[in-house]
């Protein structure tokens, strides 16, 4: 149960309405407790193996700092995950056998999407905790939209999700404190109408966090899912329809 509190617990099924509206759906098949492909391929802490680890390995990155890798190394609450040290081996056939599939399919959806329109709009859905901190005053926040600081997506397709979810009473946040990970960071592109936005649920709007089940509201939270991703769909048609801009950002 305390590796659980890791999981981003239902949201496939929160987005499960998005295929019957014309977008793919891609869900990890395996805990993020056990591989993270919301990370590079080798962002591993050494003091994690028994042997040492390739020159290729990113092994100080911010989130390896935190114990938060390609392989965690503590659960969201904190505890260290592994009694003993692992092998590199063993990272490399996680790596091998989920994380390369993973992205592999990723890649194979956008590049289809990009050849039918001319671009994709990447929606990387997580949950969080409800004891996520506080935000804009003080006040938790319900969802966290992050665009790694307007460089992965168009900000018409950011401010129409904000507006979205506030005119439907959730409070919401940019960027803090999840500005997005590396699928946000890698996929999202958007002088080449490539672009990624990060969208982060609060779980206590959907779930029971202790007993990992679903609340009352959840058919509620589902159905306003679908409805954004059906808005961001026209916004993202508009924006893929306009000149890329120069340079590095969208806005």
């Amino acid at each position: 149960m305390t590796l659980r509190r890791s999981e981003d617990s239902f949201v496939d099924e929160l987005f499960s309405a998005a295929p019957g509206l014309g977008a793919p759906l891609l869900s990890a098949r395996f805990p993020r407790a056990y591989l993270d492909v919301n990370r590079e391929a080798y962002e591993l802490d050494p003091a994690m193996f028994s042997d040492p680890l390739p020159d290729f390995v990113n092994a100080a990155s911010p989130r390896v700092r935190i114990g938060l890798g390609t392989i965690a190394r503590i659960v969201a609450s904190g505890e260290e995950i592994y009694a003993g040290k692992l092998r590199f081996a063993e990272a490399q056939r996680r790596i091998d056998e989920l994380y390369h599939p993973y992205h592999l399919a990723l890649s194979r959806l956008t590049a289809e999407t990009e050849a039918l329109y001319g671009g994709y709009l990447l929606l990387d859905c997580h949950s969080m905790p409800s004891a996520v901190g506080s935000v804009c005053g003080g006040g938790a926040a319900d969802i966290v939209l992050g665009d790694c600081y307007g460089t992965t997506c168009a900000s018409p397709i950011r401010e129409a999700a904000r507006r979205f979810f506030a005119e439907r009473g959730f409070r919401v946040a940019i960027n803090t404190p999840y500005a997005g990970g590396f699928t946000t960071e890698h996929y999202g592109q958007p002088q080449r109408h490539r672009h990624a936005l990060q969208v982060e649920i609060n779980r206590a709007l959907y779930m029971d966090e202790r007993r990992f089940v679903r609340s009352p509201r959840f058919d509620d939270i589902a159905a306003a899912l679908a409805a954004l991703v059906e808005r961001l769909a026209e916004v993202a048609e508009a924006c893929l329809g306009e000149p890329a801009p120069a340079g590095g950002r969208a806005d």
